[in-house]
């Protein structure tokens, strides 16, 4: 890749991807133009405009901006997630453009920095944005590029310097093996984007080469029972860094942290599910490992409100609790079941969830029958397509099918808030990775007013 500095303008492909915006947004603010495309307009790209970024929503070559016309000093950026037919990426290949993937790039905006990647099939952005904010908050010259949107800084970009990157190391595609990490963490190595890798073999060959990238074994964080070879971290049980003592006080994690060298007493974590405690675990062995003053991180954790649809409370009141969550794969589930049956105990539980990809779908369906039917009601939505094809009789109604639970049933987005205003469940979930985001704040207000 040329120098970057000699570039002036990005056109990012795909820039309403939570990955693209945020470097979008990382270039604007180093002075360069940058211009994109996607397919839908969203509040992220709206955000974008509101910015000073020129964004199109139609793909035809004539909406490319004059800008971008010529491809001196130009670089193009797209992720795999964009469609081969798209007319404006092809047209940059075709006239023979610099354009790269996404994780190339921000293995070249990182490789100079202090390289801090999260690694895991689930709990990367979660743990990034716990990490980005310990280092903002200890006065540390971190950037952060997340794949949500952090709720202490409304945004998946965090800038208090460029000596320090924290970097979400996605494993789909192989994109992780693009970058260069100095200190990094595995959180789960869990079986998913089968329609890249095949089978589970080959996704924990990816991250047995992706944790080799780390030079020193003293700087790789993994769950405590993954088979890699690094620092370990757990919950009450052996590890290097481990969580002592842990209570629950005020809907919070209380806890002391062991380390190799010491331990931090009295630690708080607002974010409920012991998946999510570990995830604090990870950030804050890398942030001190990253050289973070150790007496600022107490009150730094006790600080972070969370990640946007990551167990966000939409509603909670004595009458009703709403959680928003992005969850997609059954291990994601049941460590959402186990949160919010950690919090609200004797409540019955109703969960809204929309399947995500047809080959998840299929692939998974055993174990999401298994985890949907923990809840006392299940609503499916149909499958979100996102880049795939229908694939016959792998339907919402076929995994419903499947689903133990006593109340169950597959309903349009349309009936959602109804649905939702007559079940007596107090407890209710909104789950998914596709456009039942969407749907969220819709469905909020809509229950509010009826409540």
């Amino acid at each position: 890749m040329n120098n970057l500095n000699n570039i002036q303008t990005y056109y990012f492909v795909g820039i309403g991807g939570i990955g693209m915006s945020a470097l979008a947004r990382y270039f604007k603010m180093q002075g360069k133009a940058v211009f994109g495309y996607d397919k839908t307009s969203t509040d992220l790209t709206e955000e974008l405009v509101a910015e000073g970024i020129p964004v199109t929503f139609t793909d035809e070559i004539s909406e490319i901006q004059k800008e971008v016309r010529s491809k001196e000093n130009v670089l193009v950026v797209y992720t795999p997630a964009v469609p081969k037919g798209n007319k404006i990426l092809n047209h940059f290949f075709s006239e023979d453009f610099h354009v790269v993937k996404r994780a190339e790039l921000l293995g070249e905006v990182s490789k100079n920095t202090l390289c801090l990647a999260v690694a895991g099939t689930h709990g990367k952005t979660t743990t990034s944005a716990i990490l980005g904010h310990l280092l903002a908050e200890c006065n540390m010259p971190v950037t952060a590029f997340l794949g949500g949107i952090a709720e202490n800084y409304n945004s998946n970009f965090i800038y208090k310097g460029s000596e320090i990157t924290v970097v979400e190391a996605d494993e789909f595609d192989r994109s992780f093996l693009q970058l260069r990490p100095d200190i990094a963490c595995v959180t789960s190595m869990d079986a998913d984007h089968l329609d890249i890798y095949g089978d589970v073999a080959e996704i924990e060959n990816a991250f047995r080469t992706f944790a080799q990238l780390v030079k020193k074994e003293e700087n790789i964080f993994i769950k405590r029972d993954l088979p890699l070879d690094g620092k370990t971290v757990a919950i009450e049980e052996t590890a290097d860094y481990e969580a002592q003592n842990v209570k629950i006080q005020d809907s919070a994690y209380v806890f002391d942290l062991k380390t190799p060298s010491l331990i931090l007493e009295n630690l708080t974590f607002n974010l409920p599910g012991r998946h999510n405690l570990t995830n604090a675990i990870m950030a804050l062995g890398m942030a001190i490992t990253a050289g973070s003053p150790i007496d600022c991180l107490p009150k730094a954790l006790a600080s972070f409100k969370g990640v946007k649809r990551r167990f966000s409370y939409k509603i909670k009141t004595e009458n009703m609790v709403l959680i928003d969550d992005y969850a997609h794969h059954p291990t994601e589930i049941d460590a959402l079941f186990q949160a919010v049956d950690e919090m609200y105990p004797n409540d019955h539980k109703q969960i809204v969830f929309q399947p995500h990809l047809f080959s998840r779908t299929r692939d998974f369906a055993e174990g999401f029958a298994k985890s949907l039917s923990q809840f006392d009601e299940v609503i499916l939505l149909d499958i979100y397509p996102a880049r795939e094809e229908p694939i016959e009789g792998i339907t919402s109604e076929w995994l419903l099918s499947q689903v133990e639970a006593l109340h169950k049933r597959v309903v349009f987005k349309s009936a959602l808030p109804e649905v939702l205003l007559k079940s007596k469940c107090r407890v209710k979930l909104l789950v998914g990775a596709g456009d039942i985001g969407a749907e969220v704040n819709k469905i909020t207000q809509k229950l509010k007013d009826e409540a």
